[in-house]
């Protein structure tokens, strides 16, 4: 069986850079119940298993007013992808597209994101269905689908 880090076929992998442009902070962690990369789905699913965004101190104080949304974005670090590859192979068929034509976790920044449902909120603790992400994922961003109040909160 191959590993996820290895090369298939046509896919092409280039030098990484030795300057790096940015620092990101991570503010949190999130629980899933895939402790592998090849366990987790290929794409978050709104019907999908309950997780949890645990968002540490002091950024726990930036979720006052997110029970105000149905969903929200999630912004997280993909830790355990490789980083090189700009053309890849999906299907692992040899036919390859370029990164930014995939949604692989393979990227020169490995940033994913979902829209997920909020189910609850327990202080610093989301409860949340559609992530698909592995376990202890870094936390980067959260941002609310503004479209989608919830009919009972106050705006």
């Amino acid at each position: 069986m191959a590993q996820h880090d290895d090369i298939r076929a046509n896919e092409v992998a280039v030098d990484w850079p030795e300057r790096i442009d940015a620092v990101l902070v991570f503010i949190g962690v999130i629980r899933t119940p895939w402790p592998t990369r090849a366990e987790c789905p290929h794409h978050g699913r709104p019907d999908g298993p309950l997780c949890r965004i645990e968002v540490s101190p002091p950024w726990d104080a930036a979720l006052d007013g997110i029970e105000a949304f149905e969903r929200i974005e999630v912004f997280y670090w993909l830790h355990e992808a490789r980083r090189d590859l700009v053309r890849q192979s999906p299907g692992r068929n040899g036919l390859t597209k370029g990164t930014f034509a995939i949604r692989s976790p393979v990227r020169p920044n490995p940033i994913g994101t979902s829209i997920a449902t909020l189910v609850a909120r327990e202080g610093a603790i989301l409860k949340v269905r559609g992530l698909d992400c592995v376990d202890r994922t870094p936390l980067l961003d959260l941002k609310p689908d503004r479209s989608q109040f919830r009919s009972d909160a106050s705006r």
